[in-house]
């Protein structure tokens, strides 16, 4: 954790731009969320999707994908990251620094990102890759039309789905909204989650089946 305290200054945030953030990979790993790049808060504390405001942590404790909130706001505690390990899960980036916003990013430098996520799905074999942005998916992988849910593809033999971006500033999704999408990649890649209570979630329509 850094020796910078939050909340951060503006100034402070300002000069972790650039800065890469570590990937949390479990072994065996079920379920990779990819992101689309660090915010400068998340690279502050070294932790994704730490920025207050951003709905990530809220949707898998609605989605009963973990057991109670992460509150990621000052970094993950040692017990944060042991559930999410125990559970499966991992978090990495398209790109991999830090920027104010996604918006900044080129679409070269997002369709740069696609060979080192490769590698990483290669090297750890989980059973379903989570695409957290459709905009960015479209630009890395060339597929203009796609839609979210799982796509007709696979990646180095894992399912590949895209889920909606967390992110506050995409006004379309709600933390529900979120927690059903998510829930349904979580089941995808063989997590045992609770069963659904009254107002939970019900599942999204899923896209199309995958292919070898």
């Amino acid at each position: 954790m850094p020796d910078v305290p939050a909340p951060f200054t503006r100034a402070q945030l300002l000069g972790f731009r650039g800065a890469r953030v570590d990937d949390l990979i479990a072994d065996p790993l079920r379920l990779l969320f990819v992101g689309i790049n660090p915010g400068l808060w998340t690279a502050a504390v070294n932790t994704q999707f730490a920025r207050p405001g951003n709905r990530f942590w809220p949707a898998l404790f609605l989605a009963g994908i973990t057991q109670r909130e992460v509150i990621a706001g000052a970094g993950l505690t040692r017990a944060d990251r042991d559930l999410l390990l125990h559970l499966g899960i991992g978090i990495t980036n398209l790109v991999p620094y830090a920027t104010a916003r996604a918006d900044e990013l080129t679409q070269a430098q997002i369709r740069a990102g696609v060979g080192p996520l490769i590698q990483l799905v290669g090297r750890t074999s989980p059973r379903v890759v989570a695409m957290l942005g459709i905009t960015a998916y479209r630009q890395a992988f060339g597929q203009p039309g796609a839609t979210t849910g799982r796509q007709g593809i696979r990646l180095q033999g894992a399912e590949l789905w895209v889920l909606p971006n967390p992110s506050g500033l995409n006004a379309h999704e709600t933390v529900r909204s979120l927690a059903c999408a998510y829930r349904a990649a979580a089941e995808a890649a063989g997590l045992v989650l609770p069963p659904r209570h009254g107002d939970a979630p019900p599942s999204p329509i899923q896209g199309p089946s995958p292919t070898a």
